[in-house]
């Protein structure tokens, strides 16, 4: 669609001043041509032409990316993203309409808060994530290693020997290092080969997959701290079904990027937000979801402060385990 395709440079180029227009403008497109859109927001007896305000914008529950084709338009996709199913549950399915653009919007949100990536080498412990060919996180850290220009950049998958003589060589040639892992590969790592090393992010994202108790991010970042001193430790925030990611640089809030942002819902009543401070549930819009949908209501349990950034604090009750950066309280 041409009015889509008119949207994308516009997005990954805003700033926070024109956040709710834009935000408007693509929810009457999709209220349009979204077909599972169109029809929730019917149910609900909502009228898109009367929505002046993004707070009244209304939510699509996350699980329909499980049991519908979530699509802005009719379009032939360049890939399809699908969620681990951690647990034996259904799969999320995220339709992408560009490579091209969905590397884009995470190529700007690198730059935004790491700067430029051929600065660094590139590395990802993504074990469980490496084993499937349809995973959005595997696809932005292969696009990262490209960007990365260094034949040290890479990913592995269970050969910690050989991460370890790796980082010990990066160390000695005092090149920078962003190295990104699921959650339960970076603990083990740590404890088999911590290492000093001060010129490293650490980025832990995706949880313990059910090898080991999940534990709650202080505690987490605290151990790794403890292995791998002098490292940076952080965090993604990131899922199937969102183009953007958020990052936690300082060991206590995740900042998104100014086309994404958070709001958290009252638990009892999905259509009413609480105040800075108060916990409740994650709503995002990610206006980067051209094709798909940009307005959606996740099953993580959050707390936002004034500035518009935001904790993870675990999960609703009675929901399956996410893939990505399951926290319990």
């Amino acid at each position: 669609m041409k009015r889509l395709n008119s949207f994308k440079s516009e997005i990954i180029n805003s700033g926070n001043g024109n956040f709710e227009k834009l935000a408007l403008n693509l929810f009457r497109i999709q209220a349009k041509e979204n077909k599972i859109y169109r029809r929730y927001l019917s149910a609900l007896g909502v009228r898109a032409e009367k929505i002046d305000r993004i707070r009244d914008i209304p939510f699509l529950p996350i699980r329909f990316f499980k049991e519908h084709r979530v699509t802005t338009g009719d379009f032939r996709e360049e890939a399809v993203f699908r969620s681990s199913g951690t647990g034996g549950y259904g799969t999320s399915r995220h339709y992408i309409e560009s490579l091209s653009y969905y590397e884009s919007v995470t190529e700007k949100i690198f730059e935004r808060f790491y700067g430029d990536p051929a600065q660094y080498c590139m590395i990802g412990l993504l074990p469980s994530y490496l084993e499937r060919k349809d995973s959005s996180l595997v696809h932005m850290v292969r696009h990262y290693i490209r960007l990365s220009r260094s034949s040290s950049s890479g990913f592995y998958l269970d050969d910690f020997e050989g991460l370890a003589k790796k980082l010990k060589d990066l160390r000695m040639s005092g090149r920078k290092v962003w190295l990104i892992g699921v959650t339960f590969a970076l603990l083990e790592f740590s404890l088999r080969h911590g290492m000093a090393f001060d010129d490293m992010v650490l980025v832990e994202t995706g949880g313990m997959k059910g090898r080991g108790r999940e534990l709650i991010r202080e505690e987490l970042h605290r151990l790794l701290k403890f292995r791998m001193p002098g490292a940076s430790v952080h965090s993604e925030y990131g899922m199937t079904e969102l183009h953007s990611q958020a990052y936690m640089r300082d060991g206590e809030w995740f900042e998104a990027p100014p086309w994404m942002r958070v709001f958290i819902r009252d638990i009892n009543d999905p259509f009413s937000y609480v105040t800075p401070g108060k916990n409740g549930a994650i709503n995002i819009i990610d206006l980067a979801n051209l094709y798909s949908c940009a307005f959606i209501e996740t099953q993580d349990v959050g707390v936002a402060n004034s500035a518009g950034r935001f904790k993870v604090l675990g999960r609703l009750d009675n929901t399956e385990q996410r893939g990505c950066n399951l926290m319990l309280f």
